[in-house]
């Protein structure tokens, strides 16, 4: 199973072609592929055509949906926040904090596109894909 970020997912909706939207376009349908409820959040939001935001909540309908928040994760996250802040890197999104977080937790693999997470992978463990 891979979790996919938001940042893949804008770009798979509007048509961007790249290696992660081919990755993704490649295992819908083929290989479990997960989102978090923040990420559902990030990527229902910005649609702004009614049947735009049906097809997706209708795509979504069969991919595992996360609840990535919660006491436990919420303290990892800013733990997590804070040794990279310790290392002189700042994070720009709590949300990719907290999706990163739950992934190396969860020791679930994360497509990304998102240049925020590239220290998670190199200092906290996050697996790219």
């Amino acid at each position: 199973m891979i979790v996919v970020d938001s940042s893949v997912w804008i770009d798979y909706f509007i048509g961007v072609q790249n290696k992660q939207t081919s990755k993704l376009h490649e295992s819908l349908g083929h290989k479990p592929v997960a989102i978090g409820d923040l990420i559902l959040t990030e990527v229902l939001q910005g649609f702004r055509q009614d049947r735009d935001y049906k097809a997706a909540r209708t795509l979504f309908e069969d991919v595992t949906i996360f609840a990535m928040l919660g006491k436990e994760m919420a303290i990892k996250s800013a733990e997590n926040f804070r040794t990279l802040r310790k290392k002189g890197i700042t994070v720009r999104k709590t949300a990719d904090v907290i999706i990163a977080s739950f992934c190396i937790d969860q020791k679930l693999p994360l497509l990304f596109s998102d240049k925020d997470f590239r220290p998670f992978v190199k200092h906290l463990g996050l697996i790219e894909v």
